[in-house]
Parts: C-alpha cells; sequence; structure tokens
C-alpha cells in the first residue's frame, strides 16, 4: 500500500465533521465569519457570530412567551378571555395544541429575526432591533398579566 492509499483509508475511518458538544461552544465562541471576506462585499448580512445582545433577546423572548402561556391559561381559568382570536381558537381545540402552537410560532419568528439581525428593514432598521420590541412587548404583556392575576386573586376567584 503506498502513501495515498493509506491517508484515503485514514480519512475514510472515522467522519472528522461529527457533531459534538465541543464543536457548539468553540463556534459559539471561536466561530470564523464575523465580518465580509472581501472588501467589496460590504457588510456581511449572513454571519456565523452574533453579538451576545441577539442571544439574551432571543432566549429572553423565548422564556417570555412560555411564562405568557402559563399566566394565559391561569387567568382563563380564574374568568379572562383570550383576547386573540386565533389563540383563542388554538385553545378550543386543547391545552396542548394552544401550548404547542404558541411555543412553534415563537420559536419560528425568532430563528428568523436571528437568523437575518443583521439585515435591515426598509433600508432604515436592523433586523434583530425586532428582537428588543418583541422582548420588550412580552415584558410589557408579563406585567399586565400580573397585575390582572393579582387583583382576581385579591378578590378571592383563586
Amino acid at each position: 500500500m503506498d502513501s495515498s492509499e493509506t491517508s484515503i483509508t485514514q480519512r475514510l475511518k472515522g467522519d472528522r465533521r461529527k457533531f459534538t458538544w465541543r464543536t457548539v461552544l468553540y463556534g459559539f465562541f471561536r466561530s470564523r465569519r464575523r465580518s465580509f471576506r472581501r472588501d467589496e462585499e460590504g457588510e456581511a448580512v449572513f454571519v456565523d457570530w452574533h453579538h451576545p445582545w441577539i442571544f439574551i433577546m432571543a432566549v429572553g423572548t423565548m422564556l417570555l412567551s412560555v411564562t405568557d402561556a402559563f399566566l394565559t391559561l391561569k387567568l382563563i381559568d380564574m374568568g379572562m378571555i383570550e383576547a386573540n382570536p386565533f389563540m383563542a381558537d388554538m385553545m378550543g381545540h386543547s391545552t396542548a395544541v394552544f401550548m404547542t402552537s404558541k411555543m412553534i410560532m415563537t420559536a419560528v419568528g425568532i430563528f428568523a429575526l436571528v437568523f437575518l439581525a443583521k439585515a435591515t428593514f426598509m433600508n432604515r432598521i436592523r433586523t434583530g432591533s425586532f428582537l428588543t420590541l418583541f422582548f420588550s412587548f412580552y415584558l410589557c404583556l408579563i406585567c399586565y398579566e400580573l397585575y390582572h392575576y393579582w387583583e382576581l386573586s385579591t378578590r378571592g376567584a383563586v
């Protein structure tokens, strides 16, 4: 066996592209594509690394969405109604359908916004800024729901 056959058999033994958590951590902390490759490209839209703020807003929005779903179910048990007609229809099927559809829609929206975080909307606003907007919206919604939960629970409706 000559050296070229040996190197081919060594390459075929194991897939070097195997997924491990080390790969994820390495890619998170030491990703390669943080900016454009050539001067004529301008600013890169699709990159391997995003600012930590994008990660915080994405995870925070998802956690607030879960909290919103939980509080919505509690408030409905206490006599309030679902204001969103689409979610009210999902709730009419079952609680599992409501929770699943809410989590899937939120996750897909967050994924799209993270993927397009460096793109601009109407050539003015970075798409990643919408994550901060949605996070703020959910935070206000949670405060609204907590206020009503407190009001209803102090009246003895719990």
